[in-house]
């Protein structure tokens, strides 16, 4: 017998829409609400998917990218409440009304989060969705089209969920640092430097690492990129594979201009079997775990580690009382190879591992549509599963710059005995208990380039940045390069890791050159 308030995931609904032209009929919530749909009707109710919309109570969407970032701000407005639209759309009346903080890791929060308000019997059917429709946005400006996206659903303010932090310090900003194509090329030239690789090596293997994830995505037809590039094309500059940010080139950095979105909903065993879904659509969430690194990337001990990514797997095994070697496939989140790396070595999947590290294809390939790429891989890997009975796999997320992180085991074998879940508060304080680096903001004298990275404009190199460490005080510090192309020039021919340094300030920024 399994308890009937064992949390299981039933319908799962997926749309990538790569020729659709752009309407004021297909609005982000109403794309939400396609995806929602397409769940429903995967749970395959004996009541009917419809009737099983109207029983959803409680309601989730992803933050929309035009909600977060002036760059993809959309001139053809919203909704004031974006679950409450699809609530209507549904014709439900859900007691929850969610719409997230920004975070690649918040579907898959959500899903541990719902999974233990079902089994505590606080809800009883639960939708977790998100669309992006940056594809139809840029194609309506250049065609200068008229599109009205604006709504006001009713309902208030919804209630907004997750950690609205910038993934920044103050410190970081004021050098420019502020985005992922910064932090993550950062991250990346660390990882090489504990590697001890030169850069031509270090190259050759992300172009490896991804060649893996495009081979998946090329056998996707919901993937947006399925050339399935080779290592050797991912890995050489190109007119179509230019610098976005050394050490990465156009295709390793996520593709947000699609159009995709997608659903998944979590009930109980008992709602289960009284609606009528088959068995063969359950899906258990064996494990789960959430926690958040050190905050501030500058700040980190170890650059090119995670204590939270190593932790979240160990607590989502051992809840489900099994190891590594037990999970059939992997959907690691995927925005640049420094993401995927540090997992793997985190979680303990070695480089020639032929497990799947991705049932997707991944953000680059597959398609990143901002906070909502998870959804995409729990709805996946739930297919994953489906097609393979007793099978286990594990679904990691990750937000802003490898900071907060939660991971999913999932199968459709059955969890054994009540579920439930290791307090994340505990895991959360061992975390926030480990050390961190002190930042100088003013640093002089002589200092070591710990990591580096070089930004990129449309044809040449823009500017170097460093996080280096003071040989006076051992303190880390931010710096960048002055007004100098040679030395930017520089930075892409030699290595530059270990590297002596003096570093001041100038005109409000540190500012460094070799010595």
């Amino acid at each position: 017998m399994i308890d009937p308030r064992t949390p299981i995931l039933v319908g799962a609904g997926q749309i990538t829409d790569t020729v659709g032209a752009p309407s004021s009929e297909r609005s982000r919530v109403a794309f939400c609400a396609e995806a929602a749909n397409l769940a429903l009707e995967d749970t395959q109710a004996a009541i009917g998917g419809h009737a099983l919309g109207h029983l959803v109570d409680a309601i989730a969407v992803m933050e929309f990218f035009s909600d977060i970032s002036p760059r993809f701000a959309s001139p053809y407005g919203r909704s004031s409440n974006p679950p409450q639209s699809v609530a209507n759309r549904l014709h439900a009346d859900p007691k929850q009304l969610l719409y997230t903080h920004s975070g690649g890791n918040m579907p898959q929060y959500l899903v541990n989060k719902f999974a233990e308000q079902i089994a505590s019997g606080e809800i009883e059917l639960a939708l977790i969705c998100g669309a992006e429709l940056l594809r139809s946005t840029q194609n309506a400006r250049r065609a200068d089209m008229k599109i009205d996206w604006n709504e006001d659903p009713g309902g208030g303010e919804p209630t907004r969920i997750g950690d609205p932090r910038f993934g920044f310090s103050e410190e970081e900003a004021r050098h420019d640092l502020r985005a992922a194509i910064h932090f993550y090329p950062l991250l990346e030239n660390a990882i090489r430097g504990g590697l001890k690789r030169d850069v031509d090596s270090h190259m050759k293997a992300m172009g490896r690492l991804f060649e893996r994830l495009a081979a998946v995505a090329r056998d996707n037809p919901l993937a947006t990129r399925r050339e399935g590039y080779s290592a050797e094309a991912l890995s050489t500059i190109s007119p179509d594979n230019r610098w976005i940010c050394f050490p990465y080139p156009r295709l390793m950095n996520a593709n947000a201009i699609i159009d995709q979105a997608a659903a998944v909903l979590v009930t109980s065993v008992g709602k289960a079997q009284e609606w009528g879904i088959p068995q063969n659509r359950w899906v258990f969430l064996h494990g789960c775990a959430d926690g958040t690194d050190t905050w501030v990337v500058s700040e980190r001990d170890k650059l090119d580690s995670s204590p939270a990514i190593r932790g979240c797997a160990r607590i989502a095994l051992d809840m489900a009382g099994k190891k590594v070697a037990d999970i059939d496939a992997f959907d690691l989140y995927s925005c640049f190879p420094s993401a995927v790396e540090v997992a793997m070595t985190e979680i303990g999947i070695a480089e020639d591992d032929p497990r799947p590290i991705s049932v997707t294809g991944g953000l680059p390939f597959f398609g990143g549509p901002g906070n909502n790429y998870v959804t995409h891989s729990i709805a996946e890997m739930m297919n994953v599963v489906r097609a393979k009975p007793g099978s286990f796999g594990m679904v990691t997320a990750n937000g802003n710059y490898l900071t907060k992180h939660s991971a999913g085991l999932y199968s459709t074998e059955p969890t054994k005995g009540a579920w439930k879940r290791e307090d994340p508060k505990k895991f959360q304080a061992e975390l926030d208990a480990l050390p961190r680096r002190r930042v100088e903001t003013t640093p002089t004298g002589t200092g070591t380039i710990e990591t580096y990275c070089v930004t990129y404009g449309k044809d040449a190199p823009e500017r170097g940045y460093i996080l280096g460490r003071l040989d006076s005080s051992g303190d880390r510090f931010v710096a960048m390069t002055p007004d100098d192309p040679a030395l930017v020039a520089d930075m892409l021919t030699r290595e530059q890791l270990g590297r002596k340094v003096s570093v001041s300030e100038t005109g409000g920024r540190n500012v460094f050159r070799p010595v």
